[in-house]
């Protein structure tokens, strides 16, 4: 097989927070879309970033964290609450593992 073949544009996939003090927080699951695939550069920043390094995580998030457009949720104007940031960093990251 050729490496070709395996190399592919990157899809949005639905990532569902369901965690249950969540879901009674803000009374529903939250949903959000995640490419499948990313960067190096992207790989390399999150593997490497470190849990109180919150300004590289806000980044991260930014970067990762999309709508069902594949645009980003967060920008200048729009940000998270930190429990529901610190939910999808943690849903980003077992969803890429995969």
């Amino acid at each position: 097989m050729k490496l070709t073949q395996l190399a592919t544009k990157p899809q949005l996939t639905k990532i569902v927070i369901d965690d249950p003090e969540l879901v009674e927080k803000y009374g529903e699951e939250v949903d959000f879309y995640v490419h499948d695939k990313i960067s190096l550069e992207q790989y390399t920043n999150l593997a490497s970033v470190k849990s109180d390094d919150f300004s590289s995580i806000i980044h991260l998030v930014k970067e990762l964290v999309l709508d069902e457009d594949g645009k980003p949720v967060m920008d200048e104007e729009h940000v998270l609450p930190m429990d529901l940031l610190n939910a999808c960093m943690v849903k980003v990251v077992d969803s890429l593992g995969k």
